[in-house]
């Protein structure tokens, strides 16, 4: 997957004015949405390219399936590749137990509290696991994921070079698989959530969602990508307010703090390393100085009760796709002239 170039001269464009840059997605189940809208612009903007992407969980979908929509049919290929897969997702929403009734869709949060399947699993969670719930293991994913995708032309394509997540169960390590070995398996071991999904084996070995690990993993693009420009979509809010009380929302809490953490600390390594390169600490070709740059949905996320994610209801995933879009063009405007030039956050004031 590696090029061969020299990784301390940034690789940003051509005389054409073209832009190149790496993308990082995080997971957020239906959140993801969200990143189904930025993508679904920047897939406008001609003179955007892209090196490699990097997802977890619902990022890792969304990776995979633009991947395949760019091998078959281009940028228009991708386009229609993501809006049907989201399709896909909230029809299998309409006819599965998180289904939202109707107080839930007129609800502002967009939350599943009084869904009736909500209202029966969520408490078992608290005491009965997946294996003791779901023994056959039944996961509609996995149909949806193989219906979907076109993994042998994912396995085959060169637009570009693609990067999913997962954590191993037994290790704590993350796991990155890479575009030309990737299965249904492995998406679904990226996108795992332990209290609802059996742990997925892969080559003899067991993984959990991506987020634990590193949501995303963004050290694949350091390393196996010439550009220096990485666009992260954070959708997983990393500051909320207020001391959670409630078992389900300090949970939940938890679950942000942890999607989190090791994202901070590879951002804060990032920093770190620019700050050697800028001070002369580190030679010529010893370091590889990165421009980071991130499409923000942290205020509009932490909105929705964290049951969100589960909620495949349309209106709610356009909802999302529409804040998607809305803010990937405002960013495009804002942003667009200081790819290869310069990072648009301030990485030490948002991650130190």
């Amino acid at each position: 997957m590696a090029q061969d170039h020299d990784s301390s001269a940034p690789v940003t464009g051509n005389a054409a004015g073209r832009k190149i840059v790496n993308l990082a997605l995080q997971g957020g189940g239906s959140h993801g949405a969200f990143t189904w809208g930025v993508l679904d612009r920047l897939l406008e903007e001609k003179k955007l390219e892209f090196d490699g992407v990097t997802g977890t969980s619902a990022g890792a979908v969304n990776a995979v399936v633009l991947a395949d929509g760019l091998a078959a049919g281009g940028r228009e290929g991708a386009r229609e590749a993501l809006r049907r897969y989201w399709l896909k997702v909230s029809s299998i929403s309409s006819r599965g137990i998180f289904k939202p009734s109707p107080l839930d869709k007129a609800s502002p949060d967009f939350g599943l509290e009084h869904s009736l399947g909500f209202m029966f699993v969520e408490p078992l969670t608290y005491f009965a696991s997946p294996y003791q719930m779901n023994p056959f293991n039944f996961n509609p994913i996995k149909d949806l994921l193989a219906e979907a995708i076109n993994f042998e032309r994912v396995r085959r394509q060169t637009a570009l070079k693609l990067f999913i997540s997962a954590t191993n169960v037994q290790t704590a390590k993350v796991k990155i698989f890479t575009g030309k070995e990737l299965s249904v398996a492995h998406v679904l071991a990226s996108t795992c959530l332990p209290l609802l999904m059996q742990a997925v084996a892969v080559d003899g070995e067991y993984y959990w969602d991506g987020s634990y690990a590193g949501n995303p993993a963004l050290f694949p693009l350091i390393y196996e990508c010439a550009t220096h420009d990485i666009l992260m979509v954070h959708i997983t809010p990393a500051e909320r307010p207020g001391v959670p009380t409630t078992s389900p929302s300090i949970m939940n809490r938890m679950q942000e703090i942890s999607f989190n953490t090791a994202l901070i600390r590879e951002m804060r390594t990032i920093a770190y390393l620019n700050r050697l390169i800028d001070d002369g600490k580190i030679g010529e070709g010893q370091g590889k100085r990165m421009l980071v740059h991130v499409i923000e949905a942290e205020d509009f996320i932490g909105k929705f009760a964290w049951s969100s994610r589960l909620n495949g209801d349309w209106d709610f995933l356009m909802h999302l796709f529409e804040a998607g879009r809305a803010r990937a063009d405002k960013w495009l405007a804002v942003n667009f002239d200081s790819i290869g030039v310069a990072s648009t956050v301030d990485l030490y004031a948002k991650y130190f």
